[in-house]
C-alpha cells in the first residue's frame, strides 16, 4: 500500500528516517487505542447480541434468564459467524494471532495485510461475545500490529522500520487492553521483535505511552483487578512454597501449550469444510459450560473471585483442566482470540488451589490463597510464554500492587525455567515451529540451520604473535581500522582472541609498554567455531556472548585458525538468503 502524497509530504519537511519513525510510532499508537476501544465495545454489543443483558456477571445472566440448554448453541452459533470471516476472508485471523504477527516480523519484512485488523475485530468480538473461551489481548496485538505495518507501508518505509512500526501496534494494543503501558513495551520487545535496541525501544515505549494517554482518556484509569489490601509476602519461609508453584505452573504451561496444539491437529484433520469448525468447537464448549458456566470468554469475573478467596478448592482444582479444554476446543477449532486471560484464569486457579493448601498446612507463615492466586496469574502466563519479564510486568501493573513483587518474581523464573526444560517451545512459536519456522530473536534460525560456516569465511584478519610487546600492539591498532585481532603462537596456532576493550585498561600505563605481551591480555576460553558448523550455531554464540568475530578453526586441528566469521556479514547473508526465500 502506497500513498503517492506523502512522498511529497516528506521531502518537504525533511525529516530524517528516525524522526519520521518517531512521529509514526506516535500515530500507531493513537490509531490503536482507538482501535482497542473500538473493539471493547463491539465485544460488549456481542455480548448483548448473544446473552442480553451485560450489567451482571455472564454466569449471573445465564442463571437469571435460564440459559442452561441454550448453552449448547450460542457458541456454536457464534462459530458459524466466524468460520466464514476467518476461513474466506484472512487466515491470518485464526486463532490466537501472535504467531502471524512474528512469523510477518521474522520472515516477511513485517508486512501485514489491511484486511486482518478488520478480521480479527469482527471475528474475535463474535467469538468472545459469544462465550467463546479467549482474550481480547491476542487480537488487540495483531490489529494493532497490522495498523503499524500498514502505516509502514503507506509511508514506504524500510522493512527494519515497518518491523519497528508493528512492534509499535503490538505494545500499544497491550498497552490500551490491560492499562500496561510497561509490559506492552516489554511484550513487544521480548516476545514479538526480539530487539532491546535504543533504536528500536525508543518508538515502542512512546506509542505505548501515547496509547495508554488516550485510553485512559476514555476508559479511565483503572486497573484491570482490584485486590485486597493485605496481601504481602509474610514470612521468608514463604519462598520456597512459592518456588514450588512455580515448578507447579511450569508443568501446566507446558500441558497448555501441547493441549492446543493437539487440539489444532485434530480439528484441521477433520474430514469438514473449514469454516463449519470454530461451531463445532463452538457446540463441545457449550457442553462443558452447561455445568461450568465459569469457563465462557476471559472469566474475568472469577480469577476476581478468585483474587479474592471466594472460590472452593475443588472448584478452583476442576477449573483449571475445564478451562485448559475449553481453550483448546474454542481456539484449536479456528476461532479467533487470545490465551493471555484464559492464562491468567488458569493461573489465578492453580495458584488459589495451591494457596489454599499451602495456608491450610502452615497458616502462621503464609498469606490467604488469594495471594497465591495472583502469584499464579504471572507464573502461568510466562510458563505458557516463555516471557518472564511480561508476566511479572503485566500482572504489577494490572493490580497496582508492588507488595508482592518478590513471590511474582521467583514464581516466575522457576515456571519458566521448568516449561523451557520440559518443551523447547512457547505457545507462540510451537505452531509456527510445525509450519517449519523455528524463530529466536526475532529471527528465523531454520535458515541458518542450512548454511555453514565456510560460506561466509572471512579468511583475511589480523593476527599478533602472542609475544608482541604492548607497544606493538598499539602500533598495528594505530595502522587498521579492526578492533578484534587473533593472537597466535609460531606455529600460527589460536592462542586466543585480543579485543579493544581488553587494551583499553592499560592505554594510559605506558610504563608497561615491554613488560605486558599480547599472551597476557588474552581472555581465558576463546569461543570458536568449526569450518563446517552450521551458521544457527554461529548465531547463537554472538548473541549470547555479545561477540562481534570468532576464530574459525579446521575440525580436525583446533588449534588451526582458517578463518573468521564476523556478526555482521553473518545478519547481511542472513538477509540474503531470507529474500532469496520468499522469492521462490
Amino acid at each position: 500500500m502506497h500513498v503517492p502524497y506523502l512522498d511529497k509530504l516528506l521531502k518537504k519537511t525533511k525529516l530524517s528516517g528516525s524522526n519520521v519513525l518517531i512521529i509514526l510510532s506516535v500515530i500507531v499508537g493513537i490509531a490503536t487505542a482507538l482501535g482497542a476501544i473500538g473493539f471493547i465495545i463491539l465485544i460488549k454489543y456481542m455480548n448483548t447480541i448473544f446473552f442480553g443483558e451485560t450489567a451482571k456477571t455472564l454466569t449471573e445472566t445465564i442463571k437469571t434468564r435460564g440459559f442452561d440448554w441454550w448453552l449448547l448453541a450460542i457458541p456454536m452459533i457464534g462459530g458459524l459467524f466466524v468460520g466464514p470471516i476467518v476461513f474466506k476472508f484472512a487466515i491470518e485471523a485464526k486463532g490466537h494471532g501472535v504467531p502471524e504477527v512474528m512469523n510477518a516480523v521474522a520472515r516477511l519484512g513485517g508486512i501485514i495485510r489491511p484486511r486482518v485488523a478488520a478480521a480479527k475485530a469482527v471475528a474475535s468480538a463474535i467469538c468472545i461475545g459469544s462465550g467463546g473461551s479467549a482474550g481480547r489481548e491476542g487480537p488487540i496485538v495483531q490489529i494493532g500490529a497490522a495498523i503499524g505495518s500498514t502505516i509502514g507501508q503507506m509511508f514506504r518505509m524500510s522493512g527494519e522500520r515497518v518491523k519497528v512500526l508493528v512492534g509499535c501496534g503490538a505494545a500499544a494494543g497491550i498497552t490500551s487492553v490491560f492499562n500496561a503501558p510497561i509490559a506492552g513495551v516489554f511484550f513487544s520487545l521480548e516476545i514479538i521483535l526480539g530487539d532491546f535496541a535504543i533504536k528500536t525501544f525508543s518508538p515502542v515505549l512512546i506509542s505505548s505511552v501515547v496509547a495508554s494517554v488516550v485510553t485512559r482518556a476514555f476508559l479511565g484509569n483503572h486497573p484491570a483487578f482490584q485486590v485486597p489490601s493485605d496481601y504481602t509476602l509474610v514470612s521468608a519461609w514463604e519462598i520456597p512454597l512459592y518456588m514450588i508453584m512455580g515448578v507447579v505452573l511450569g508443568g501446566l504451561g507446558v500441558m497448555f501449550t501441547k493441549t492446543l496444539d493437539k487440539f489444532e491437529d485434530i480439528f484441521d484433520a477433520l474430514k469438514l469444510p473449514s469454516v463449519y469448525k470454530p461451531a463445532i468447537g463452538g457446540l463441545f464448549l457449550g457442553a462443558i459450560a452447561l455445568i461450568f458456566p465459569q469457563i465462557l470468554a476471559d472469566g474475568y469475573q472469577t480469577i476476581q473471585l478468585t483474587l479474592y478467596g471466594k472460590v472452593g478448592i475443588g472448584l478452583m482444582f476442576v477449573l483449571i483442566f475445564l478451562k485448559m479444554l475449553a481453550t483448546s476446543f474454542t481456539l484449536g477449532s479456528g476461532n479467533s482470540g487470545g490465551i493471555f486471560a484464559p492464562s491468567l484464569f488458569m493461573g489465578a486457579a492453580a495458584g488459589g488451589a495451591f494457596g489454599y493448601l499451602a495456608h491450610y498446612l502452615f497458616p502462621q507463615i503464609t498469606a490467604t490463597q488469594g495471594a497465591y492466586a495472583l502469584v499464579g496469574m504471572a507464573g502461568m502466563m510466562a510458563a505458557a510464554t516463555h516471557a518472564p519479564m511480561t508476566a511479572m510486568l503485566i500482572i504489577f501493573e494490572m493490580t497496582t500492587d508492588y507488595r508482592m513483587i518478590l513471590p511474582l518474581m521467583m514464581t516466575v523464573v522457576f515456571s519458566t525455567l521448568v516449561s523451557r526444560k520440559l518443551f523447547n517451545h512457547s505457545i507462540y512459536t510451537v505452531k509456527l515451529f510445525r509450519r517449519g519456522i523455528d524463530i529466536k530473536g526475532g529471527k528465523d534460525i531454520n535458515i541458518l540451520k542450512s548454511h555453514q560456516v565456510r560460506e561466509i569465511m572471512d579468511e583475511n584478519f589480523e593476527t599478533i604473535d602472542a609475544s608482541t610487546p604492548l607497544a606493538e600492539i598499539f602500533r598495528i591498532i594505530e595502522s587498521t581500522n579492526e578492533t578484534y585481532f587473533i593472537v597466535v603462537d609460531k606455529q600460527e596456532h589460536l592462542k586466543g582472541v585480543i579485543t579493544f576493550q581488553d587494551i583499553r585498561s592499560v592505554l594510559s600505563q605506558h610504563s608497561l609498554d615491554y613488560l605486558i605481551i599480547a599472551q597476557d591480555l588474552i581472555k581465558e576460553n576463546t569461543n570458536v567455531l568449526n569450518f563446517d558448523d552450521d551458521l544457527e550455531k554461529a548465531y547463537q554464540m554472538f548473541s549470547m556472548k555479545d561477540l562481534r568475530l570468532i576464530p574459525v578453526v579446521n575440525e580436525y586441528d583446533s588449534n588451526k585458525i582458517i578463518g573468521v566469521v564476523r556478526r555482521d556479514e553473518l545478519i547481511d547473508a542472513y538477509n540474503k538468503w531470507l529474500i532469496d526465500t520468499l522469492r521462490k
